[in-house]
Order: structure tokens, then C-alpha cells, then sequence
């Protein structure tokens, strides 16, 4: 890059703020995608509102892309640089929690915080913030906004979506943007807001957000049911949602799951069960916390599960909790590499997904552990294998193209979390068509001229 150029952003940012040495930018080259990297022209830092606006404005007016990043931790390949000479903007120091309003119930933050941390912030306020992705210990909130990133509690509790009240942002010339509002209540223009949810970085960039908070629920119980057939656990959660019950968490793990995660944590998972479901019911009410957990039970047994233990206390609840969690680290030390998908369908076609995915592990003779959401129909089939086994990778590439079309054929959806980046950018007009392609490409063209906001990303 132009060294004038470098010493523009030096002036905004400071010189420990600009890394333009290519062994500390290719430490920004990738995210967690099973994706080629691409080393950036150059990465900025800015720390206040104020920089981060003359930051955008400089790159734009120089047609530098603009490729914003948070944690790295998304699996769409939403934030590797879309070409050599992209400037990748950093908001790991916009990490400040500018306000939790108890009294009306939101907060105001910097899109760098980190999302466990913004959440044990708000608990330690007698509040509750539920997104809970799986990456919440490192992911950040302005990335949670860009992919609407969910969690283990968006069966009764939602998404990111669904706690955006508003936010600021910059666009293309750098000025900043102001919608929504810290009240309930908003119909002020346009609803900026819900357009930049879920845009990935291509249409603007965060400087703050609005999030709503709730009080948290008074009680919990917990459980985990034991399957020996698959089909058994998977039709128990259609069960489930049938009738009209609604716990805070619903996961499905399968046996290749509960083999390497209970290796991993030795959290005392049934590893000869074909698969176990998770669940936690909340309330209000203790009695009513009792009434739905019995419900659950119930047609747990009715389904086929071979046994039900029920957490005995917070230390067990948590215990099993943990081990979900780390369902994807466990599963990334088997192979030398993870493909970790997001399937998403109807509730009731979860059992027809399940089978599904079996169906195509076996036709292409691939290592699949599948968990992950099923209350909400989203499942993370993780493929496990090498890339550098060429025939194997192009087993893997067939495999991913049917279990996205099988989710589609079951009316489902090609992200249910992870978002589109460009892993799955090809398959868009698969799931909509031509026309809402070219009318989100007009949209995107009108904000960004350009095409310089994460270019290559989400609409192409």
C-alpha cells in the first residue's frame, strides 16, 4: 500500500493502531471457515467513534475495500479480506459498555464487546441478555448483529433479532447514521436497523447498538434423555414443540458427538447411546418450571428414551451445559479439518432432516457428527476429515451441496446462524430467486457505489 496512504490512517489511529508488516496481517487472513485465506493490504484499529469514522471515510475515498472484524469466529468466511489491497478494520478496542438502563430495560454498547462479557454485565444488574452463541466467550456484539447470531435459548428466548432496538453506523462517506431508539416503541422512519441486521458488513459500519434486556427467569430444571435410535430423539423434539411446550433449550447430540465430546470433557456423557437430548425448561413459577419439565418427561418416554436423569443442581446443569458447548472443539481434534454446517428447518421436519444427513454420510462415506439446536430446527451437521485428501474434500463438497438441498426440500433454510459470507453466497438464488438477488443487489449498490463494503460477500 501507498506509504502516504498508511501515514493518513497513522494520523487518525496512532502508530501502534496501523499494522502494515505481513506477519501481523496475516493474523487477519481468515475466520473459521474452511476457506482460502487472504492477507489484507493493511489493518486499523480505531478506538473512539471519532476515528472510526474518518477511518471508513479515508479507505472509501481511496477505493480500499472494507472488510470490518471483530473475533474471527465466524464460519461463513464473512471476514476474510475480499482482495490483496482490503483494509481490514479491527473493533476489538470499541469494547465499551456505554450504559445499562435498569429502570427501562436496555443497554448501549460498542460492537467490539464481548458477548459472555456483555451478558454477565447485564446479570450482574438483576438483568438477562439470551442470545447465547456458541462462541459467546470470544465473539463480539457487533458480529453477533452482522450474522443475527443465535444460541442454545433462541427456542423461547429468540435471536439477536430480536433484542436490536437500534443502533449507529457509518456509511460509505463516512457520516454517521442514527436509527431506532432506547424506547420500546420506534416507527421514526425508515427501520434502518433491521436492514444492517444480518448485512454482514456490506452495507455500513457499527459504531453502536441498542439492546434490549429482560428480567431473567426465577427458576430452572434441566435434563438429559437417552436414546437408543436416532430417529426416536429426533421425532421427541417434533413431540415437543406439538405440544405447545416451549423450554429455554432443546439440543440433540449423536453418538459420534457424545463419543469425542465426553473424550474431551469427561463430563459423564452415555457414550454407548445412539443420541441424548438436552433440555431445560424456565419460568416464573416454580410450579409451572415443574409442570412443563413433567410434560417433557413424559413424551421423552413416550418417544423411546431409555432413561432421563434430571440435574440434581446448578453445578450439573452447568456441567452438562459445558459439555454442549464444547461439541465443536471436541469435534475439531478428530480431523485435521472441520466443516461445520447450519441446516436449518420447520421444527416438525427436524426428524426428516436427521435422516437425511445419515442418509448422506453414508453415501459418501463420511465421518458426520450432527448436533446442535433441534427446539428451533437448527442443526450443525460437522464434517470431519482432511482437506488436503483431494478426492476426500470433493466427497465433502457433494455431501455439503446435498444436505443444503435437502434442507430446502424440507423448506428450510441455507443459514439459520452463520450467515451467508461467501461460503454460501452460490446458493442464494437457490433459496430465493433471480429477482430478490437483483433487488438485494440495487439495494446493496445504492449504500455502497462502490462495492467496496465486504465485497464478495453475502450478494453477488
Amino acid at each position: 500500500m501507498n506509504v502516504n496512504l498508511i501515514k493518513e490512517f497513522v494520523a487518525i489511529v496512532g502508530k501502534d493502531q496501523v499494522f502494515a508488516d505481513e506477519v501481523d496481517r496475516q493474523a487477519y487472513s481468515y475466520d473459521a471457515a474452511v476457506l482460502m485465506p487472504q492477507v489484507p493490504a493493511l489493518v486499523v484499529m480505531p478506538e473512539t467513534q471519532e476515528q472510526l469514522g474518518k477511518t471508513v471515510k479515508l479507505a472509501y475515498e481511496n477505493g480500499l475495500p472494507i472488510t470490518v472484524r471483530g473475533a474471527g469466529s465466524n464460519l461463513s468466511g464473512a471476514v476474510i479480506p475480499s482482495s490483496a489491497d482490503t483494509v481490514v478494520i479491527l473493533t476489538n478496542r470499541l469494547n465499551r459498555i456505554l450504559e445499562i438502563n435498569e429502570e427501562d430495560l436496555y443497554a448501549v454498547v460498542e460492537p467490539g464487546v464481548i458477548t459472555s462479557v456483555f451478558a454477565e454485565a447485564v446479570s450482574a444488574r438483576g438483568l438477562f441478555y439470551p442470545p447465547d452463541p456458541g462462541s459467546q466467550t470470544i465473539s463480539t456484539i457487533g458480529g453477533n448483529v452482522a450474522l443475527n447470531a443465535g444460541g442454545l435459548r433462541g427456542l423461547k428466548y429468540g435471536v439477536t433479532k430480536d433484542y436490536l432496538m437500534g443502533m449507529d453506523f457509518f456509511d460509505c462517506n463516512g457520516d454517521l447514521i442514527k436509527t431506532g431508539s432506547r424506547t420500546v416503541k420506534c416507527v421514526t422512519g425508515y427501520n434502518l436497523s433491521g436492514m444492517m441486521l444480518a448485512s454482514e458488513g456490506t452495507l455500513g459500519v457499527f459504531s453502536q447498538i441498542i439492546l434490549k434486556l429482560v428480567p431473567p427467569p426465577k427458576d430452572s430444571k434441566a435434563m438429559m434423555a437417552v436414546y437408543d435410535d436416532i430417529a426416536d430423539a429426533s421425532e421427541t423434539v417434533a413431540a415437543i414443540i406439538a405440544a405447545h411446550i416451549l423450554p429455554c433449550t432443546l439440543e440433540i447430540l449423536d453418538k459420534k458427538c457424545l463419543t469425542y465430546i465426553e473424550a474431551y470433557t469427561h463430563a459423564g456423557l452415555p457414550v454407548d447411546a445412539a443420541a441424548i437430548l438436552l433440555i431445560e425448561v424456565d419460568g416464573s413459577h416454580a410450579q409451572a418450571v415443574e409442570e412443563d419439565a413433567d410434560k417433557v418427561i413424559e413424551l421423552c418416554k413416550k418417544c423411546g428414551a431409555k432413561y432421563i436423569n434430571i440435574a440434581k443442581d446448578a453445578a450439573e446443569k452447568n456441567k452438562l451445559w459445558e459439555a454442549r458447548r464444547n461439541a465443536l472443539p471436541a469435534l475439531a481434534r478428530a480431523r485435521p479439518t472441520t466443516v461445520l454446517e447450519d441446516a436449518t428447518v420447520p421444527r416438525s421436519k427436524i426428524p426428516a432432516m436427521v435422516a437425511a444427513v445419515n442418509r448422506i454420510s453414508e453415501k459418501y462415506s463420511l465421518e458426520i457428527g450432527t448436533f446442535g439446536h433441534a427446539g428451533d430446527g437448527n442443526l450443525h451437521p460437522t464434517i470431519l476429515c482432511d482437506r488436503r485428501n483431494k478426492e476426500e474434500f470433493k466427497r465433502v463438497e457433494d455431501a455439503i451441496d446435498e444436505i443444503f438441498d435437502a434442507a430446502l426440500n424440507l423448506q428450510g433454510t441455507l443459514s439459520g446462524e452463520h450467515g451467508i459470507g461467501i461460503a454460501k453466497a452460490k446458493w442464494m438464488e437457490k433459496e430465493t430467486n433471480r429477482a430478490t438477488v437483483n433487488f438485494s443487489k440495487k439495494l446493496r449498490l445504492a449504500l455502497d457505489p462502490k462495492y467496496l463494503f465486504n465485497a464478495g460477500k453475502k450478494i453477488v
